[in-house]
């Protein structure tokens, strides 16, 4: 996987809406709380577009998007919020520039589009973390706003805490991936599914039914997305609803369920998803999960290493080629060296 740098004061980062709507009240807490980190802040041109309940037309949100992945002076992307959208907009996206020199694309709950996207088709870590509509008001800070500030400027997390109740021992290292549940499943069968095998899977939603949990939990079994996991984290599941008749199972029983007959670690309880305490997980990154009788923690590996070895195999593909087609050279010679 490849790391985008890392921020430093001066430089420049961009807020995009593309899913919901946004006003500027909704965003002027997190332009003035990243400005006082030292960042230039740059709003997308139609950043506060209305069509109905998104941030204008599909083809606005995606122009103000592809501006800022094209643009090699914006470091980073902040999603300005959730809600739906993402989606509709992300066949028509051109990464192109952004494989070229790679930035943080920042966000959660609909993001999550993104993050599936990137992460299949391009290698590029990117960062699962709470928006701009999350910030609080101008003057003050949250547990979640810090950690987000310390993750875009470099470090690592080494999150320690006591896991919940459902959580199954173990020790494993994989890479992080996945976001929220129902996104992630609606992504199924489509350019942007998610891969999991040998992965630690991470999982939040808010406000479902909890038959739709059970769903959408066997939705990801039957498409063999719990089987070959390294280990399952599970987040916020907030605001659940039932039905008159009750499911007779909580979000977190149902899924706990749905992964019982494998072997893995599994961790309830992480603080992260539709919650104040959303801390920022590197997806993408490689971690190391463990989990005890009342101890649980993820801990992120130093990016140097994975982007050094990226580095070095992309420097390396050339040469290959070039060897390769000498030697080619060399050979069809001699042969026709042989046959004079």
């Amino acid at each position: 996987m490849i790391t985008p740098e890392f921020l430093k004061p001066g430089d420049k980062i961009g807020i995009v809406a593309t899913a919901r709507k946004v006003t500027p009240a909704d965003i002027e807490p997190a332009v003035k709380t990243m400005e006082s980190w030292g960042l230039s802040v740059i709003c997308g041109a139609h950043l506060y577009a209305e069509e109905n309940q998104f941030a204008g037309s599909d083809e606005i949100r995606t122009g103000d998007l592809q501006q800022m992945l094209d643009n090699s002076e914006i470091k980073a992307i902040i999603c300005a919020r959730g809600g739906y959208g993402t989606v509709r907009i992300i066949d028509k996206l051109d990464f192109t520039e952004f494989v070229k020199r790679p930035k943080w694309i920042v966000g959660y709950s609909d993001i999550t589009v993104l993050h599936s996207h990137i992460h299949r088709h391009f290698g590029v870590e990117t960062l699962h973390a709470t928006m701009p509509l999350n910030f609080p008001a101008v003057g003050s800070t949250s547990t979640a706003v810090e950690a987000l500030r310390k993750a875009l400027f470099g470090e690592t997390p080494d999150y320690q805490f006591n896991p919940g109740p459902l959580s199954r021992n173990g020790h494993e290292r994989g890479f992080v991936v996945g976001g929220n549940l129902s996104i992630l499943c609606s992504l199924s069968g489509t350019a942007s599914e998610l891969e999991t095998e040998g992965k630690i899977l991470f999982l939040e939603d808010l406000d479902e039914y909890l038959y739709h949990i059970d769903r959408m939990m066997m939705n990801l079994k039957r498409g063999g997305k719990l089987d070959r996991l390294a280990g399952l984290v599970v987040g916020g599941l907030s605001q659940m609803r039932d039905n008159t008749i009750p499911f007779g199972k909580t979000a977190e029983e149902i899924i706990a369920d749905s992964v019982k007959e494998f072997k893995y670690p599994v961790l309830f309880g992480f603080p992260a998803g539709h919650q104040d305490e959303n801390l920022p997980l590197f997806l993408g990154r490689e971690a190391v999960l463990d989990v005890n009788p009342g101890s649980g923690s993820l801990s992120f590996m130093q990016p140097n290493a994975v982007t050094t070895n990226q580095k070095l195999k992309t420097m390396l593909k050339p040469l290959a080629f070039i060897l390769g087609f000498f030697g080619l050279l060399y050979l069809l010679y001699s042969l026709l060296l042989r046959n004079t």
